[in-house]
């Protein structure tokens, strides 16, 4: 590669890191190509379709092939001559953006940053098999790399968009021979024979095949200095110069290979496209790959303990959930204006682990989807609009959610408390205005939601809701004191109000005791919300509720709801129910759960920064305070102790007011030598930053 060339990939790099497009014409191109794709013609007479074409995935190759030799071409051109065997009569193809790891030769001294990300598309066929032009165009150059493992014979057209901004494709292992009686500047028209596939000895010793790529910009390069390689610490560029040619061919299949980018890239992918509003975990973020169980796996294939992912309720990628979702997405996925024997079966489940009041389901895509539901189900029911909801709370991300949600209304760019919303105090047992050991503390929290309800009634008005969740989880994983949530709810009824239980977090069996949390508080609510653990990662989530409340909303405004009770959707609900019950996961949080508050509670005896530990089966608090006595928060020394856990392997965050609290909601399936372990590793941690 010359200076010139060296030097404009710099420059262009330069461009692409600070959001812009590697050269001018680049944004008029894609457009231009995703638009216009059905003009372009075949290059090859053979159908391409789905049913014609094998991906051939070489990345499948270097490590069998992997051996003390320098011929690593060799090696994957036998590779592949097998491959295509195997395929045939199907069209062996080589994917776009593969990394082609093979060309990396042992017993060399390796290249600490090879080419190897495939710039191309590989058609494999018989020698002879005709190569024609998909578009008009120009020649602008031809050649003949008679290197070995090298293009053979190779062709460059011209063409350009209907204003005039180039664009070429480049056709690699051609018969140097078909290429001896063309010129430059001769113009081709589309369908045109513009060259024969070249056989293995004039073709680089490769097997018959076509190197088809396209490029937005030529780099100043002659025909045989075009590269079918890049770096992938570069792909952000070379995916701009060398989109992917399957815009002009389109092939019936999945020809375009996931690159794997480092962290540096995608990070500024993000800073690029995604909204600045979305977060990263950790001042390092991490790149996970991978989950199984209980851990999550970078990218060197490092494990980390996840100790905080309560949407992966029954484990990262449980395969009897990846089964059924998969089986399903096979079949059918369609709408709920269609009968089902998934979506039918599933709501009798889900409403056979509900109090038999709540015996109507609707189902949604999300937790705050289903909220918001709720929101709708009340006002329709009691034609009010008043909602006394805790301090400190989340209910979720939609406008009438952030209106009820503390969390947010008061928190950074928030707008403060909407004049419809009550804020009832947080009943707080450690460091609240009644404290853990005084009697009936919950009764006595509670007067807080009585005093909001009359002061309502005051000013000529009524409670549509009180929405609580059934643990307090931005409030700091904090669960209620006995008897909060009866007399609350008592207060709310007596004026007609409806209560919402807001299970999104710890619902599905996590409080080890019961399948819902509010179990717990000895109460049945009017609505009950769910999300995150019961698609245990798939977009799922449900209302349940009295038949009285859904017959005041079936008021002749029809509900439909796109996804939710799709055929895939309650397959995957099925299939978490299933793995709950036959795993014995209730059991299981809740012995997990005594194993890790006692061990926390050990620590609080050995280390001064744990003020408090608190929690309800797999769903714990653990407060960090600089002085015990005068229970002041210590958000920095808890950040602290966050990253060194990461360091070690185990991931974390915090919780609460303060972001003081660490917060502990595993998978369920989390074991006991697990639960060893991170006590162990949290002990050391401590100890390590002298706390």
């Amino acid at each position: 590669m010359n200076d010139a060339t060296a030097t404009l990939i710099e420059q262009m790099l330069a461009r692409v890191r600070a959001g812009l497009p590697a050269h001018d014409h680049v944004p008029h191109l894609r457009r231009w190509l995703d638009f216009n794709n059905h003009r372009f013609g075949p290059v090859v007479a053979a159908p391409l379709g789905r049913d014609h074409v094998a991906i051939l995935d070489a990345s499948l190759a270097p490590e069998r092939l992997s051996h003390p030799s320098r011929d690593g071409g060799g090696n994957l051109t036998a590779w592949w001559r097998a491959a295509a065997a195997r395929v045939a009569p199907r069209i062996g193809i080589g994917r776009y953006a593969e990394d082609r790891g093979i060309y990396d030769h042992p017993g060399e001294p390796r290249d600490e940053n090879p080419r190897r990300i495939h710039h191309a598309i590989d058609i494999f066929l018989a020698a002879g098999t005709e190569i024609l032009c998909p578009f008009p165009g120009t020649i602008e150059d031809f050649g003949n790399d008679t290197e070995r493992h090298g293009f053979g014979g190779i062709l460059i057209l011209r063409h350009e968009t209907d204003e005039g901004a180039p664009f070429w494709t480049f056709y690699g292992h051609l018969a140097p021979a078909g290429l001896a009686a063309l010129e430059h500047g001769q113009g081709v028209a589309p369908g045109a024979v513009i060259g024969r596939l070249a056989a293995e000895a004039e073709n680089g010793d490769w097997p018959p095949h076509l190197h088809f790529q396209l490029m937005t910009h030529l780099m100043g390069w002659k025909a045989a200095q075009v590269i079918g390689l890049s770096w992938a610490g570069q792909w952000e560029l070379w995916r701009e110069i060398c989109p992917d040619p399957n815009i002009i061919l389109g092939i019936g299949a999945e020809c375009a290979a996931p690159v794997a980018r480092g962290k540096a890239q995608l990070l500024r992918e993000r800073r690029r496209h995604l909204a600045p509003s979305f977060s990263l975990a950790y001042a390092a973020p991490l790149k996970i790959v991978r989950g199984s169980g209980c851990h999550l796996y970078d990218e060197t294939g490092k494990a980390y303990l996840d100790m905080v992912n309560n949407v992966a309720h029954v484990g990262h990628c449980h395969p009897r959930v990846v089964e059924a979702a998969g089986r399903q997405m096979r079949e059918l996925n369609t709408n709920s204006r269609y009968l089902h024997d998934n979506l039918a079966t599933y709501i009798r489940r889900l409403a056979e682990i509900l109090p038999p009041e709540l015996s109507v389901i609707y189902l949604v895509n999300s937790g705050s989807e289903a909220n918001d539901l709720a929101l709708r189900l009340a006002r329709a029911h009691t034609r009010a609009r008043d909602v006394v909801v805790v301090d400190h709370a989340y209910h979720g991300h939609l406008s009438s959610l952030i209106d009820i949600s503390p969390y947010k209304f008061d928190g950074p760019g928030g707008e403060g408390r909407p004049s419809h919303t009550w804020v009832a105090e947080m009943p707080d047992p450690y460091r609240g205005r009644l404290r853990a050991g005084e009697r009936e503390i919950g009764p006595g929290y509670a007067e807080s939601v009585a005093t909001l309800v009359m002061d309502m009634v005051a000013l000529g008005r009524k409670p549509m809701a009180f929405i609580a969740e059934s643990i307090q989880g931005c409030g700091g994983q904090m669960p209620f004191p006995p008897g909060y949530l009866e007399a609350a709810y008592r207060d709310v009824r007596r004026e007609g109000g409806l209560c919402i239980a807001d299970e999104v977090q710890v619902g599905f069996g996590r409080a080890g005791t019961h399948w819902w949390a509010f179990e717990t508080q000895g109460v049945v609510p009017d609505i009950v919300t769910m999300g995150k653990p019961i698609g245990a990662g798939h977009p799922l989530a449900a209302v349940a509720t009295r038949p009285e409340i859904a017959a005041s909303f079936a008021n002749g405004m029809e509900y439909f709801n796109t996804f939710g009770g799709n055929p895939v959707s309650a397959a995957v609900g099925l299939a978490v129910l299933d793995v709950i019950r036959d795993e014995r996961l209730l059991a299981n949080a809740r012995a997990r759960g005594a194993q890790l508050m006692e061990g926390l509670r050990g620590l609080a005896r050995k280390h001064r920064a744990i003020g408090d530990v608190r929690g309800i089966g797999l769903f714990i608090g653990v407060d960090f305070v600089k002085d015990r006595k005068t229970l002041q928060p210590d958000a920095a020394i808890l950040a602290q102790a966050i990253e060194a856990m990461k360091s070690a392997g185990i991931l974390l965050s915090s919780e609460g007011p303060h972001h003081n609290v660490l917060k502990i909601k595993p998978p369920l399936v989390i074991d006991a030598a697990a639960c060893a372990h991170f006590l162990g590793t949290l002990d050391r941690i401590l100890h390590d930053l002298g706390l």
